[in-house]
């Protein structure tokens, strides 16, 4: 069933959009200016590359929220969603469909630290009354809204209770510090949740005036939920080197001297979005630190997941200096598939050059 029909029912359009369950944003909905992690104006528009301000938001309701040994888990559901998957540096739409009944979400966290985590090849079994419905794994995602989550459209059947049992295979990132050698075990876990007109007739939609517009909508409000939005460059460890903006993605470069990460310099970048600093996670990053002219580093920036730095891209340096300049550039486009407002940015990023 598509969004529009949604409204036709006579369905409520919210004041405040993007509630979860009761809860709502605070604040506007939109934020058509940078935040204090970013520097630059960004060109774009459904219709061009770049980041715009989504066309509508919604609500979305919780189906559970359940632990399995070190992970915690979320699942939730809102009206079938349009987006796009990501392969390499070519983007597929997946329409929604008048067959699709809902678009179904999942997030998993570190239940100590409340770190997202990305790179699990979630899957997702849904049953009603113990026979099979769907099963399938489901797509890595990225959106205004919620930051990094997984998500697909399904179609159930009748109004019922269905059971969802979602399970991941452990992360293949690096991890470090108190995250060396977690997160490598499988799990999974399963919550119930009605699927009935009652419980649809609470997802509402809103139109965003600046839709198209450069700029995104707020996260939205997910109460002890975590979405993945960076740390401020104040509260990174280490030495802050400096910030440069590219194709909608703010790079934040630290130096670290500390041992955990082994003998010389752990150089990280903290890729964040331009609007709302969300994780980007996914990207193949390299670059290459120059010092008088002379090359000190010429490498792959690694994925990896830290207490303190969360997620980020990272390599081993002999030493970086004032002066230093350090050239960055993405390989692969992070892949992870879009929502509107996303569809259209970080897959041609331009080399990004600064002086540390």
């Amino acid at each position: 069933m598509k969004r529009r029909q949604y409204l036709a029912a006579g369905l409520s359009v919210p004041l405040l959009a993007g509630c979860l369950d009761g809860q709502t944003d605070n604040g506007d909905t939109t934020n058509a200016e940078p935040t204090d992690s970013t520097t630059s104006t960004e060109p774009g528009s459904p219709d061009s590359d770049g980041i715009y301000v989504q066309p509508f938001v919604e609500n979305m309701l919780t189906a559970g929220t359940t632990a399995s040994g070190e992970y915690e888990f979320g699942v939730f559901y809102t009206f079938p969603h349009q987006f796009w998957t990501v392969t390499g540096t070519e983007r597929s739409e997946q329409p929604r469909s008048d067959d699709h009944s809902l678009h179904l979400m999942a997030s998993v966290w570190d239940s100590e630290t409340e770190t997202v985590l990305p790179n699990t090849g979630l899957s997702v079994e849904i049953t009603r009354d113990g026979d099979l419905v769907s099963e399938e794994v489901i797509y890595p995602m990225f959106s205004q809204r919620m930051g990094f989550h997984y998500g697909a459209n399904f179609k159930l059947g009748d109004n019922g209770t269905y059971s969802v049992t979602v399970s991941i295979g452990g992360t293949d990132l690096r991890r470090t510090g108190s995250f060396e050698g977690r997160f490598e075990d499988p799990a999974s876990a399963t919550v119930d949740f009605d699927f009935t007109k009652e419980q649809r007739d609470k997802l509402t939609t809103q139109d965003i005036d600046a839709g198209g517009d450069p700029g995104a909508v707020e996260p939205m409000d997910m109460g002890m939920l975590p979405i993945g939005r960076a740390k401020d460059p104040a509260d990174l460890p280490g030495t802050v080197l400096g910030s440069t903006t590219a194709d909608g993605i703010t790079y934040v470069v630290t130096s670290i001297g500390d041992e955990r990460f082994g003998d010389e310099t752990y150089v990280a970048v903290s890729a964040r979005t331009r609007y709302n600093a969300l994780l980007v996670p996914a990207m193949g990053l390299s670059g290459t630190i120059t010092r008088d002219g002379e090359t000190v580093y010429d490498g792959a920036f690694e994925r990896t997941l830290d207490p303190e730095l969360d997620y980020h891209y990272g390599a081993l340096v002999d030493g970086v200096a004032t002066g230093d300049e350090l050239s960055l550039s993405v390989d692969v486009p992070p892949q992870v598939a879009r929502h509107q407002g996303y569809e259209t940015a970080f897959l041609d990023t331009p080399t990004v050059d600064m002086t540390l």
